[in-house]
């Protein structure tokens, strides 16, 4: 592991570049999302789509107009064929997709309502990439050509296994010299093989350049108490001198980390939510306002479309933590406007949304 790690000397001398690339890695499902609000038991039909955490980061970057590539595996059938094709109607690369095992991971969606919340089940016990073994990829070739490698809790959360291809991952990545980002991305119900959230996760991000999570998250991980957002409008003033706290202590357990990133989010029923951010990076905490969602349509993938803005936000505005922050967080309050995993923005309307630009007017 490098023993010092200059993010901005990196950006300034590679990452800017538009001839190299981001890699994500991760798992991509089949999103099957029952209809119109209904209940599961309610429907004999079902949306199909792709998504998951990691391949919607990618898309998000490959809209912004940053090369990108995806990886995971997948079986040798043609459903995997039908996502691939998805995925690079996206713009992504996926050349780095390995093949094996026999399915595609699904989970089954129920969109919450009103005071209703939303239901996630997941089906991916067995799948192709919970299958996954160190060894498989081939990660000297795909980092050949790459100055950023983007993983997240989700991977190393299905077996030991995945937990150790993980490390292979950012073993090659840190020899290699890439920038490594981590979405903490905890989910509660994929833990299931024996081993606790910061047993596993603790040693792996000790390679990160850049943290993403929600509070609770870090709560899993880290064991750090959250400082709290109960905003109910855009008024509410955020306790930042909590928040600089809480971004010294994650500095102090994660040396090498040089951005700390927290998107927080109130949720006053399942389409109402209000949404802010913080970012501690050089021993200086940077926020944002709050952005009130009244109407929203797809909370699934808001997290990654923050991710995938942060990281847009880096590398192009590596002179201006603020700017980034601030376009990390407008790309995702569009993202609740988006139905389905992938937030279909541009780079020009998250920069509108930036400027206040908040009518809603057809653009014509």
């Amino acid at each position: 592991m490098k023993a010092v790690f200059d993010l901005k000397e990196a950006m300034d001398k590679k990452m800017i570049s538009t001839n190299r690339k981001v890699v994500t890695f991760g798992e991509v499902m089949l999103r099957l999302t029952a209809p119109d609000f209904r209940r599961f038991s309610q429907t004999n039909e079902f949306i199909a789509a792709y998504g998951g955490s990691e391949a919607n980061v990618a898309v998000s970057l490959a809209n912004f107009g940053i090369p990108t590539e995806f990886v995971t595996r997948l079986p040798d059938n043609a459903m995997a064929q039908a996502c691939i094709a998805s995925l690079r109607a996206n713009g992504l690369g996926t050349e780095g997709i390995v093949f094996g095992g026999k399915r595609m991971g699904l989970y089954f969606l129920e969109s919450g309502a009103s005071f209703r919340n939303s239901n996630v089940v997941y089906d991916r016990e067995g799948s192709s990439f919970a299958t996954l073994r160190p060894g498989m990829i081939d990660w000297e070739k795909i980092f050949a050509d790459a100055d950023w490698f983007h993983w997240s809790g989700i991977a190393a959360s299905l077996s030991q296994e995945g937990a150790d291809a993980c490390l292979e991952a950012l073993q090659t990545a840190d020899r290699m010299g890439l920038t490594i980002s981590c979405d903490l991305n905890v989910r509660k119900k994929l833990w299931n093989y024996g081993r606790s959230v910061a047993d596993v996760m603790l040693p792996l991000v000790q390679y990160s350049d850049v943290i993403f999570g929600a509070e609770p998250e870090y709560k899993e991980v880290f064991d750090i108490a959250p400082v709290g957002f109960q905003a109910v409008d855009t008024a509410y003033p955020l306790d930042l001198k909590g928040f600089e706290t809480f971004g010294q202590k994650i500095s102090h357990i994660v040396p090498r980390c040089r951005k700390v990133f927290l998107e927080l989010r109130n949720t006053i029923t399942s389409n109402h939510n209000l949404l802010a951010a913080v970012l501690y990076s050089d021993q200086t905490l940077k926020y944002t306002g709050i952005y009130d969602i009244t109407h929203e349509v797809d909370r699934v993938g808001t997290g990654d479309a923050f991710v995938g803005g942060m990281i847009y936000g880096l590398l192009t505005y590596p002179d201006n933590d603020q700017k980034a922050l601030e376009f990390a967080l407008a790309a995702s309050a569009l993202k609740n406007t988006v139905y389905g995993d992938f937030n279909q923005v541009t780079v020009e309307e998250v920069e509108s949304l930036m400027k206040g630009n908040t009518s809603g007017r057809v653009a014509r």
